[in-house]
């Protein structure tokens, strides 16, 4: 724990600040910085991936453009619960009531596990045809549909690992989840090329002059990796790790938010909590990820390099807009505690730094990715004309980068209030009625310029709908007394050993 508590002391703990009194900046400030670095990491999977993969073949770069957004839309479909369960320990931890908080925590965890049980084993069962339908070509679909059935079969260590990261937040410990990432992320980068390449012709060893090691490793083993198949097992067997120390942080209690086994007795009428709260997002986050696919059948129409160019493109803004999901992220958890400390007037005051912040930070971040976008297209493949498209994608949608930070900082207001219905409703009307007709309609005319050019527009869009339906004040309207459930104090007391 020496090389952990000496990174956890660059950063400040939920005992360190109060986010219901004193300043705004500060705590917002330590509460989001953990989360981009925790959301940097969980980026790295998929860059690594991205990378490895496009040294491998421009195939199997377009297959994990199309398995990308499959995985997002599993994970989606189930993200309410943890968005629920996060939002419910904030607010009972805003209000002094950490046996609610503690309550609320045991009951998402085991929701989360079925639901993610159910979701990974229909998705293994549907993701050839789904992909089939998405249109994916004779030559991407074997790859995609091998890359899915293994992330399925783990979907229960990707999405339980979220679950961890979003129940923590809610109480305000942003660093224990950053900790973990990072030693599961570490390990990721280190397995990833060897599962996919094998021992033979691996780039690892010729970048390092280890072709010697190489030859005996072969030698020995006669591996010879497990292409894009070995990209997944990787991800899946970090993120398992990830999964258990998680699990043992929140069961010992020490850090953050804790779970008992006595709470987790599935609670059919608290699921309905988690769901009247968490559907919505749910809803949200389903929306986010069909857009994505539905993007892809219209970008399937287009060459295969067109799709590999797409699929860098949405791997480099996810980098790029970390900043503005982390400070989403806390201005969710400082809604959330707030507003369980009935103090609205923070929450207020929070949203609108977040939203004046991120623009800024985003919109100097578009103007260096304006100028540099082919060396950033360059890093994750060598095929020049999928840099030159990867390039223009950017081109076209780096000047709206700041937009996206409005919209995030005031969508994550209304998760934390509560209000998930109306930040889904604001995700649906940017990514459904604006970014898809538009990409369908110009992409004819315009050929793939076209869906570059709606993703600018919906940005810009999206930024004006949330800034005024904030501004509209429903968010106020919050009733934590429905989430509350009759714990027996006593029963508490005498089974505080049973974990």
């Amino acid at each position: 724990m020496g090389l952990f508590s000496r990174i956890g002391s660059l950063f400040k703990g939920p005992e360190e600040f109060d986010l219901t009194s004193g300043g705004i900046a500060k705590p917002l400030f330590f509460l989001s910085m953990p989360i981009v670095v925790t959301n940097l990491f969980q980026t790295a999977y998929n860059l690594a991936d991205t990378f490895w993969l496009g040294q491998y073949s421009t195939d199997a770069l377009a297959a994990i453009s199309f398995a990308f957004p499959m995985v997002f839309l599993l994970i989606s479909l189930g993200m309410g619960i943890s968005v629920a369960g996060s939002v419910l320990v904030a607010q009972f931890t805003g209000a002094d009531e950490e046996r609610e908080a503690e309550y609320a925590a045991s009951q998402t965890v085991t929701f989360a596990v079925i639901a993610s049980v159910i979701l990974g084993a229909i998705g293994y069962f549907a993701i050839e045809d789904f992909l089939a339908v998405m249109g994916a070509s004779q030559d991407v679909l074997p790859l995609a549909t091998s890359y899915m059935e293994v992330i399925s079969l783990g979907l229960l260590f990707m999405f339980g690992f979220a679950v961890f990261i979003a129940l923590m937040r809610g109480y305000g410990d942003t660093i224990t989840p950053m900790l973990v990432m990072f030693g599961s992320v570490v390990l990721n980068i280190v397995i990833d090329p060897f599962l996919i390449f094998g021992f033979e012709n691996n780039p690892v060893f010729g970048m390092f002059g280890l072709g010697s090691l190489e030859s005996t490793l072969f030698a020995v083993t006669g591996y010879t990796g497990s292409g894009i198949t070995g990209a997944a097992l990787a991800t899946v067997f970090s993120r398992g790790l990830a999964l258990v120390v998680g699990l043992a942080v929140m069961f010992r209690g020490t850090r953050g938010v804790q779970i008992h086994i006595r709470d987790m007795v599935p609670n059919l009428s608290y699921l309905r909590r988690l769901v009247r709260i968490g559907l919505p997002a749910s809803i949200e986050g389903m929306g986010r990820a069909l857009s994505m696919n539905l993007l892809l059948f219209i970008v399937a129409f287009f060459p295969d390099a067109v799709v590999a160019a797409y699929g860098i493109g949405t791997r480099v803004f996810s980098v790029i807009f970390l900043p503005a999901i982390a400070v989403a992220r806390g201005v969710e958890t400082m809604t959330g505690q707030n507003m369980g400390a009935d103090k609205p007037d923070r929450v207020e005051k929070a949203a609108g730094l977040a939203s004046k912040v991120l623009f800024t930070v985003l919109t100097v971040a578009g103007v260096v990715v304006f100028f540099v976008a082919a060396p950033i297209a360059d890093v994750f493949t060598t095929d020049p004309e999928v840099v030159d498209i990867a390039a223009q994608f950017l081109r076209y949608v780096a000047l709206t980068f700041g937009f996206i930070g409005i919209m995030r900082a005031y969508t994550g207001s209304f998760r934390g209030a509560g209000k998930t219905l109306t930040a889904a409703a604001i995700s649906v009307l940017m990514l459904g009625i604006i970014r898809f007709p538009i990409a369908w309609i110009a992409s004819g005319p315009l050929g793939e310029r076209g869906i570059w050019l709606s993703f600018a527009i919906s940005n810009v869009v999206g930024a004006i709908i949330a800034y005024a339906w904030y501004r509209r004040g429903t968010w106020r309207e919050s009733d934590l007394t429905e989430s509350k459930v009759d714990l027996d104090e006593t029963s508490v007391e005498t089974a505080a050993g049973d974990d």
